[in-house]
């Protein structure tokens, strides 16, 4: 039986979170005419029950929460969950797919900047490289596309609230854990965007899906929300803030993996070298640092 080292559990937890996340983009054609905010508000109230059903089995019950960390949670489910998945929608309305998510994608070096401050440390410039590296990856495999500036703007501003779902997280892990902020976090999410959800559908914000839409949702619920958060804020305290954002690389290569197996897509000469360019930001961002030879008294 292999034995993983507590780096190498976050490193596979932190690339199988990213992964996850990026099937969300095989399986959203088949939402593409259900209410947004309302399917959202659905994906996280699912998600949510069965994160207190792990956290009942597991035995990480309820716990009295302080001040501190529900001004942590409310402001990671407001940013990171909610406003991250409003301005996405929107931004798409003024500017291209691709010119968001490059926008985006460029989270790690955003991470390896201000995840170290968070966490009372020098970034370090070798994982700041890295970043560089696997941000180029993405845009490799993405593209630019084009937009208006108010697209641009609203990208930019759900780059702040991709970095705050991993760096409000972290002040609270520590005692709560990554089951309790998990459910926490995405059950807060919800009656936010059922509040969105009827200010844009009104009455339209909830109806019974379709046969594949329900599927997508489970999907989005289980496999995106539950499996994925798990994964990655179990992984956050292992790697720190600016090495797990290394693994946001993985975004791309969960979307290739599932267009290919839904058949919605195919591989293309550009994706190879992104997921390349990926893996070299990988090593490069991982690799163990150097020890300073001992200098003699």
């Amino acid at each position: 039986m292999v034995t993983l080292t507590d780096g190498q559990r976050g490193a596979l937890g932190a690339a199988t979170a990213m992964f996850c996340v990026g099937t969300l983009t095989g399986v959203s054609p088949a939402l593409h005419h259900y209410p947004v905010y309302g399917g959202q508000a659905v994906r996280y109230l699912v998600g949510a029950l069965l994160l207190l059903v792990v956290a009942r089995v597991f035995g990480k019950g309820f716990v009295r929460l302080t001040r501190r960390e529900v001004l942590f949670l409310a402001a990671l489910a407001l940013t990171g969950l909610t406003a991250f998945n409003v301005l996405i929608v929107e931004s798409t309305r003024h500017a291209d797919p691709a010119a968001v998510g490059t926008v985006v994608a460029a989270v790690p070096i955003v991470l390896a900047v201000v995840g170290p401050a968070v966490e009372r440390r020098r970034p370090a410039p070798r994982v700041l490289v890295a970043a560089v590296v696997v941000v180029a990856g993405v845009v490799v495999t993405g593209g630019f596309g084009g937009g208006s500036p108010v697209g641009l703007l609203l990208a930019f501003g759900a780059l702040a609230c991709e970095a705050g779902f991993s760096l409000l997280a972290l002040p609270v892990l520590g005692r709560l854990g990554a089951i309790r902020v998990s459910a926490y976090s995405a059950a807060l999410a919800v009656p936010q965007l059922l509040l969105v959800g009827v200010v844009v559908d009104g009455a339209a914000v909830l109806r019974v899906p379709t046969a594949a839409e329900a599927l997508a949702l489970a999907h989005l619920a289980v496999v995106v929300t539950v499996f994925a958060f798990l994964c990655w804020y179990a992984a956050l305290p292992r790697l720190g803030a600016d090495r797990a954002g290394l693994f946001s690389g993985f975004l791309p290569v969960g979307a290739v993996v599932s267009a290919v197996v839904l058949g919605t897509g195919q591989p293309r000469f550009a994706d190879l070298v992104g997921a390349c360019l990926v893996l070299v930001g990988l090593a490069i961002g991982l690799r163990p640092a150097r020890r300073r030879a001992a200098v003699a008294a």
